[in-house]
């Protein structure tokens, strides 16, 4: 099983949720722009603020939302886990494709809850 290691926040506007989590935190985001802005703690989890407004697949309307990302190697890694996950029923929200930070997939909990796998873009 992958290691989950990035939580994601919708927010109305990224950058005056960055704003208060970089001053609540301490610390500058790592990286910032219109609709994402994201943190790193020390322990290797990261907090990931984006924008309810472009999520993509379009998140619920409720506020408070959160959804969990599962980190893997690489691109192959996201098609053979989403294979895997499918096998198993899960019910997938997002079949993997390539958003502008790597490629993707989301499936739901029991309880609707989104799980995120993504490998982020080769550099």
């Amino acid at each position: 099983m992958p290691d989950c290691n990035l939580v994601l926040l919708y927010v109305d506007r990224p950058d005056a949720s960055a704003a208060f989590y970089a001053d609540l935190l301490g610390r500058a985001p790592l990286e910032a722009s219109p609709t994402f802005a994201l943190f790193a703690f020390d322990s290797g989890l990261r907090l990931g603020l984006w924008s309810r407004h472009t999520v993509e697949p379009a998140a619920p309307p409720a506020f408070g939302g959160v959804e969990l990302a599962f980190a893997v190697a690489d691109y192959q890694a996201v098609d053979a886990l989403h294979a895997d996950w499918l096998s198993r029923g899960l019910s997938i929200a997002q079949a993997p494709v390539e958003l502008d930070f790597g490629r993707s997939f989301v499936a739901l909990d029991p309880d609707g809850h989104r799980l995120r796998v993504f490998a982020p873009a080769p550099e």
